[in-house]
């Protein structure tokens, strides 16, 4: 369960994992926040298009049609591999589906059968449309499948996610069968082993690929130019404390760091405190560090609770200075 990306983090997340990247119109602001909430988001949802051909089908999911207006997706993944965004906050891709499924979601369990259409994904769920006719004779390129890989990952990673907070529409609500071709659970591998590594095309901490600002209920003014505002005179921190190395955590070390980790330990749901936390580096600390590093699917010496510039980058603590 999180805050939505705002745009320009979205975009940013998408291009450090090494995603193409192709802004729509007006994307930034379009979206059907005004007939239902958008949030908390849990996870990712793939589909398929059932259409032919690039700038027909980012037309379609970017302005919907006269039974489902668009936004019908957030991102548009092209024969080529590479992302068309279309929307930003929520839009019309999940429908109804299954409580127990998004239940599942939610814990990064096993995914139940898809029997009931009673929960509105459309607030949940990040959505990506594939261009692909779904009849199973339309191939999948290498090229999309990599980007659809790339494009779950980024938004894992930005959330702290696994690979089991991405299904497919087929998953979710029931009689769907897209997306046809590939199997979810393939995907989820695939995903799994690239979350496993640093993003491929990650740029320094406190860095922003999007242009902008805006807010998280995708309202910003920012019209994608090359018209930056002035950079303020005051030094810039990173968003993020950097990982301070292993050694910095044993018995007795003390630091705000160290409080700041605790507390996103706790609301990622990996908190073995009895009190705190403290700004001194306790077992409990580690207990919890460990939950966090088997939530993410290390194992063995990976997840003893100690932690690795890896599993601290997920995290991501708050800078301290700030």
């Amino acid at each position: 369960m999180a805050t939505p990306l705002t745009a320009s983090q979205l975009l940013k997340a998408l291009r450090d994992e090494g995603v193409v990247v192709h802004e729509v119109r007006n994307w930034r602001k379009h979206n059907r926040n005004s007939k239902g909430p958008w949030g908390p988001v849990n996870g990712v949802m793939i589909h398929h298009t059932v259409t032919q051909g690039t700038d027909n089908s980012v037309d379609l999911c970017y302005d919907g049609h006269a039974d489902l207006p668009g936004p019908l997706c957030h991102g548009v993944i092209d024969k080529k591999g590479e992302v068309h965004l279309v929307g930003n906050g929520r839009a019309n891709h999940a429908g109804l589906g299954d409580r127990d499924v998004l239940r599942a979601v939610v814990n990064e369990s096993e995914l139940p059968p898809d029997n009931a259409a009673d929960t509105d994904g459309n607030r949940h769920f990040y959505g990506f449309e594939c261009i692909n006719l779904g009849n199973g004779g339309d191939p999948w390129p290498e090229e999309q499948k990599a980007a659809i890989e790339k494009v779950s990952a980024a938004i894992c990673r930005a959330h702290g996610w696994s690979e089991r907070s991405v299904i497919g529409h087929k998953e979710w609500q029931p009689g769907k069968v897209d997306p046809r071709g590939f199997t979810m659970g393939s995907l989820r591998d695939r995903i799994k082993q690239r979350l496993a590594k640093p993003a491929e095309g990650a740029t320094e901490p406190g860095t922003d690929s999007g242009t902008g600002t805006d807010t998280d209920t995708g309202t910003g003014t920012d019209t994608g130019s090359d018209t930056r505002p002035p950079v303020p005179p005051k030094p810039q921190h990173p968003p993020y404390e950097p990982f301070p190395g292993g050694g910095f955590f044993r018995p007795g070390a003390r630091s705000e760091v160290i409080t700041a980790m605790g507390k996103r330990l706790v609301a990622e749901g990996c908190g073995h405190y009895k009190e705190g936390p403290s700004p001194e580096w306790t077992e409990a600390d580690r207990k919890s560090y460990a939950a966090w590093q088997h939530k993410l699917g290390f194992k063995g010496k990976d997840a003893d609770g100690m932690p690795g510039k890896v599993s601290w980058e997920r995290l991501r603590v708050p800078n301290t200075r700030d």
